[in-house]
């Protein structure tokens, strides 16, 4: 079995290999154990996202991405470690708990309502009413503010291929819903954004936009964590890639250090990765 040193980890670690300073990170994980019966979902795993950077989790089937990023945002809850943001403990119990946060997550499944339109999806749960005694005593809806809104952060986002807010999103494409609820997420979080595989059911044309988005989030300076099978796209947009493996870390590697080749091999257990 070929061992691989570890020297994109050398930045973020100590020289005795100490994880880093949850005070220095957006948000860390540390010694995460999740099971479910007899299946282990985590094994101890420890996690760091950093201002400013796009962290990509990839791992097979089964590895532990989903369960370790539904521990980081409140969709479950850890049997055993620690969840810090911005180095402070935190205990989610839900999801809601998260967003109150600061932390945004878009879920594979996209969770958006076809039938409304778009700006009504921007807000979907953050609803304004007018301002007055319209909205405080007649609790009318600010349609036309919450459609100027939506309007200013698709366009601070780029995303030109969505025009009319009032559209309603099931006349939308694949691409373009996706990108209603990455410019959602974008929009409300002010800690991080959470991408679940958010180009698995897109064409070229369209995977291209979301990973345009990806960079114009990070642009904006909030760091995302990425959870993508497809290794061109996470080598495109990813700084450094935490890889999971049977419910725990196998590594953290960068774009820089490591070719898709490497990071596939350390994936399936084929290479060993050791810091040096």
């Amino acid at each position: 079995m070929t061992a691989v040193t570890n020297e994109s980890n050398e930045k973020y670690r100590g020289p005795a290999g100490d994880l880093a300073d949850p005070s220095a990170t957006v948000l860390s994980g540390r010694s995460l154990i999740k099971t479910f019966g007899k299946v282990i979902g985590l094994d101890g795993v420890d996690i760091d996202l950093f201002p400013g950077e796009v962290l990509a989790v990839i791992g097979d089937n089964g590895a532990g991405k989903s369960t370790l990023v539904k521990a980081l945002t409140g969709a479950i809850t850890p049997d055993s470690g620690q969840v810090f943001l911005d180095g402070h403990e935190v205990h989610f119990k839900t999801p809601q708990d998260a967003r109150s946060a600061g932390i945004e997550t878009v879920y594979q499944t996209l969770a958006v309502a076809p039938a409304l339109d778009i700006s009504a999806n921007m807000f979907l749960g953050r609803e304004r009413r007018r301002p007055g005694v319209l909205g405080s005593v007649f609790r009318m809806m600010d349609k036309k503010g919450m459609r100027e809104d939506a309007g200013k952060s698709m366009a601070n986002l780029g995303i030109a291929t969505v025009q009319n807010m009032g559209q309603a999103v099931e006349t939308l494409s694949g691409g373009q819903r996706q990108a209603v609820a990455v410019a959602r997420a974008a929009t409300f979080a002010t800690k991080f954004v959470v991408l679940d595989e958010p180009t698995a059911a897109l064409g070229v044309k369209e995977t291209g936009q979301v990973l345009n988005l990806i960079q114009q989030i990070k642009a904006k300076g909030l760091p995302v964590i990425l959870i993508s099978h497809n290794m061109p796209n996470v080598f495109e947009v990813a700084d450094r890639i935490h890889i999971a493996r049977l419910g725990g870390c196998a590594g953290v590697i960068t774009p820089k250090s490591h070719t898709p080749t490497e990071a596939v091999a350390i994936m399936t257990g084929a290479t060993t990765l050791q810091r040096g």
